[in-house]
């Protein structure tokens, strides 16, 4: 799968030289920039196009989360984001983009420790801040319709939420391997009831990817029929394998390719 993978960020350049679609200029040729940051005292990796120092107007932005036991450095490392953002973008398939992606579960000097932060609520709430801090400091869309978000295994537990309790404020949304797994209600977990009807009606994307063999498949698959009972709509892609960073580099793939059309 890896070496597919390698093949398929090959193709999308080659078939973006043969169509037409190669890049205008110089500039849009030159790679992304991934820098750190600490936002809202979240550490954070922030992938920025080429032209971003010189364009004057501001991008559209994904906030991209990890997994449990992961941390901010997930999706450029083992998630190959620059060079699949840098492909799609030279293949004409996609355009620029700030991606930010926070340490979405810090404070954890244990394991127990992590499990009991990474479901607590408290990432769901102190996300209004870390988001309007990220649009202070970055050239990027405070616009639904420029914004997105989307998150592996808890972090799409995260993006399923944060999309919940701001609803309205994100048109895309992409859970990959989800932990879709009830949780104590409070005052950011609500029950799906309460909380979906709010949400689902704004998104012009929601989107889920999940492997067969993933050991998640069976919470996702549950609530997907929740969806269907309920006419939500929300567009499904299921690939072969598990909990791999091979299938969440496929999902990365497809969803940028989704995203403000």
């Amino acid at each position: 799968m890896k070496f597919q993978i390698r093949v398929l960020i090959a193709g999308l350049v080659c078939a973006g030289m043969v169509t037409g679609c190669s890049p205008k200029s110089e500039e849009t040729l030159r790679a992304g920039t991934v820098v750190r940051d600490t936002i809202n005292g979240t550490p954070c990796c922030v992938y920025l196009p080429a032209s971003y120092e010189k364009a004057a107007d501001v991008y559209p932005v994904l906030y991209l989360q990890h997994g449990m036991y992961g941390n901010e450095d997930d999706w450029t490392t083992q998630g190959r984001l620059v060079e699949i953002t840098d492909s799609l973008l030279q293949a004409g398939k996609i355009q620029e983009i700030v991606v930010i992606m926070p340490d979405n579960c810090p404070h954890r000097p244990t394991s127990e420790e992590e499990k009991a932060n990474a479901m607590n609520g408290k990432w769901e709430r102190e996300f209004p801040a870390f988001m309007a801090e990220s649009e202070a400091k970055y050239k990027i869309s405070n616009k639904p319709a420029l914004r997105a978000i989307a998150g592996l295994s808890m972090g799409g537990f995260h993006t399923m939420h944060v999309s919940h309790h701001l609803h309205g404020q994100f048109d895309y949304v992409g859970l990959f391997s989800p932990a879709t797994i009830p949780v104590e209600p409070n005052d950011v977990y609500a029950p799906w009831e309460e909380e979906m009807h709010l949400q689902m009606a704004t998104n012009t994307l929601y989107w889920i990817g999940i492997g067969k063999e993933d050991f998640l498949y069976e919470d996702v698959t549950n609530y997907r029929h929740w969806l269907q009972a309920n006419h939500l709509e929300y567009t499904y892609y299921e690939s072969a394998g598990g909990h791999t960073w091979d299938n969440w580099q496929d999902y990365i793939v497809r969803f940028l390719q989704k995203l403000y059309r």
